[in-house]
């Protein structure tokens, strides 16, 4: 049961799951982590005031996390896969409010019109339609193209064996549990909890992406580093507003 997963919660970084009842419930299943180190200057430009860019080793970094929503639906209803489950990539830098760290979306691409206007309406949470295809076997692949933005992903892969031990970047990058956002000038934050990321380093057989955002480019030739996850199941409690106490 979801409630189950309150009971692996040594690996949280820092601070205890809401003691609130949580309100929703996914999986984020077959997950592709690309990931970028990128100057902190170009990440300050791209977040609003009450955000500032979480580092390790003094560096930044973005990722795009390219993966299947399975089973989505709140506490109190059945998951309806019409809209509960489509393919979605997330595009997502790393961030405090100074006392808490998390993720901040820069995008994110949902395979179904459906699930989109769903998805935004609940969270509030920058949901556009793309066309996403993934295919699985032997060599699993990920295609995405946005034609709003350009953006495009074609990627093909083997998954590889899964990490004896990570490293503290392996963990910095994966293990999330606050999620940011921002609506009418006021931020808010939406906690989350999983069992930690079953990681493996992938084979990547084909690697082409371009992804850019105002000042941000990601391109195939500056990517830093790759991971691969079965996945996780997922709670989430209700949005909390954030005081803006941090300035950039």
């Amino acid at each position: 049961m979801a409630n189950q997963l309150l009971l692996a919660s040594a690996h949280r970084p820092g601070w205890e799951a809401p003691a609130t009842a949580w309100r929703w419930y996914q999986e984020w299943n077959k997950a592709l982590f690309l990931h970028w180190k990128i100057s902190p200057g170009i990440i300050s430009r791209l977040l609003p005031a009450g955000l500032l860019a979480d580092t390790i080793n003094s560096d930044t970094w973005v990722s795009l996390v390219a993966f299947t929503m399975n089973a989505t639906r709140p506490r109190s209803l059945v998951a309806v896969p019409l809209v509960s489950d489509f393919h979605e990539i997330n595009l997502r830098t790393y961030v405090t409010d100074g006392q808490t760290p998390g993720v901040y979306f820069l995008s994110i691409e949902a395979q179904k019109y459906l699930s989109v206007l769903v998805a935004r309406s609940f969270s509030g949470l920058p949901y556009q339609k793309a066309d996403l295809l993934r295919t699985t076997g032997n060599t699993p692949s990920y295609i995405s193209r946005n034609t709003a933005t350009g953006n495009y992903l074609d990627v093909s892969y083997t998954t590889g064996d899964q990490l004896p031990q990570k490293t503290a970047l392996d963990t910095w990058l994966t293990e999330r549990y606050a999620v940011y956002h921002e609506d009418n000038n006021r931020l808010y934050r939406y906690d989350v909890h999983h069992k930690e990321w079953p990681l493996s380093v992938p084979k990547m057989i084909n690697v082409s992406v371009a992804y850019n955002t105002g000042p941000l480019r990601l391109h195939t030739d500056n990517l830093n580093l790759v991971h691969y996850s079965e996945g996780v199941e997922v709670i989430a409690w209700a949005k909390k507003y954030i005081p803006v106490t941090v300035r950039k």
